[in-house]
């Protein structure tokens, strides 16, 4: 199979309420760095998987691997200056046998300028994410977002006009101060713009979050007194669901839809179980049986690959039987489900034992069903997914 490349880059201008991933604000004085240490990860990435351990056979390798996609997340990578982002396009082109197909660049609204499309789309780069969450300033100020409304038309000119025309947006479902209202405000704007693809999440409660925390203990920071109920949250989706179907989108994924044809080829890699390599602080990377992570802290990061090693943090070989659970843990994710015969011939039967009746009872319960042979998420319980993921993987 081909590869996807990931390149992580954990810097902010701040760190939204709702944000529980491993990034941070960091100074600019650390980008040049960092963007060093991620150049040297991707030259020397065969001799440091080696020496870390994550090796894989060698008919495997990343000479023989085309990679397809790139997708460089965050954080805000739209924060770096153009030049270092075409370093790492550079390097990649230089390492690895590219024949690039989709290169996607995170960016939050109030980043994107006419300049920076123009030297992105010279670099590469062919599809930008845009980090919208909503249309609404107030629901923007309390998740703690420095855009604005204005700043995501702004982005959307300056894309269309610098030649990048692929972009997708993100939506928040239950955003503190979020109503019906507003949600449905924010969805019209969207498609008006009418990006090619678009996400929607629905908000997380964890202590990993400002917010997340703030609400778990009852208090009223961040604004944790005006999330919307659970169930707003989930008829949100819902109306979601039916708006950009309405507007010609196809939900292929629990928390994506597309235009004919602009599926995220690089995202569904992850939900087919397909190889990537994550490059950076805290990058994550596929190449069965192999999963890895790198260290998540930057200055870690750097140092080590100063020293010419790669801070591998987190390595797990997986065993046959958790290969089975996660195929059909990401497997459900997609719409048009899994392939269960193809499974079946792929895996020893008596992994499938116990793992038909937990099926069998989910779909009596009406969680999921069967079409064609395939295994789906049921229509009308695709909102409380992890609902069914908990039962299947118990």
């Amino acid at each position: 199979m081909n590869l996807g490349v990931y390149i992580q880059v954990p810097f902010c201008r701040t760190k939204c309420t709702y944000c529980n991933f491993h990034t941070g604000v960091f100074s600019s004085e650390i980008h040049s760095p960092y963007v060093n240490a991620l150049v040297r990860e991707i030259a020397e990435h065969d001799a440091l998987y080696h020496a870390a351990g994550v090796a894989v056979d060698a008919r495997q390798c990343a000479a023989v691997r085309p990679v397809d996609t790139v997708y460089i997340g965050g954080g805000t990578p739209s924060l770096l200056d153009p030049r270092e982002l075409r370093r790492i396009m550079d390097a990649l082109r230089g390492s690895f046998a590219c024949q690039l197909l989709e290169v996607t660049l995170e960016a939050d609204p109030e980043t994107v300028t006419r300049e920076k499309v123009a030297a992105w789309r010279d670099a590469g780069i062919n599809r930008v994410s845009l980090g919208t969450q909503s249309f609404n300033d107030k629901e923007l100020s309390a998740a703690g977002r420095l855009h604005r409304r204005e700043d995501i038309f702004g982005a959307v000119a300056a894309l269309r006009e610098g030649g990048i025309t692929n972009f997708s947006f993100d939506l928040i479902a239950g955003l503190p101060h979020q109503t019906e209202a507003s949600w449905r405000d924010s969805l019209r704007e969207l498609t008006a713009l009418a990006p090619n693809h678009v996400s929607v999440y629905m908000l997380e409660i964890d202590e990993g979050s400002r917010l997340g925390k703030e609400a778990l203990s009852g208090g009223a920071r961040y604004s944790a007194g005006a999330i919307p109920a659970d169930d707003a949250i989930a008829e949100f989706y819902e109306v979601a669901r039916r708006e950009l179907a309405g507007a010609g989108y196809e939900h292929y994924e629990i928390s994506n839809w597309a235009k004919p044809g602009a599926r995220s080829v690089h995202n569904l890699k992850y939900w087919r179980r397909e190889p990537y390599f994550g490059i950076g602080a805290g990058a994550h990377s596929f190449d069965a049986p192999l999963r890895w992570a790198n260290a998540h802290d930057p200055g870690k990061y750097i140092a080590a690959l100063n020293a010419g090693r790669l801070p591998v943090e987190q390595r797990e070989e997986l065993t046959v039987a958790q290969a089975l659970e996660e195929e059909l843990f990401v497997g459900l994710r997609l719409l048009e489900g899994i392939d269960v015969v193809s499974l079946e011939a792929r895996y020893d039967a008596s992994l499938w034992r116990e793992l038909r009746q937990r099926i069998d009872r989910l779909a009596a319960d009406g969680f999921v069903g069967w079409s064609g042979g395939r295994l789906r998420l049921a229509p009308d319980r695709i909102a409380v997914s992890n609902e069914v993921f908990v039962e299947l993987m118990q």
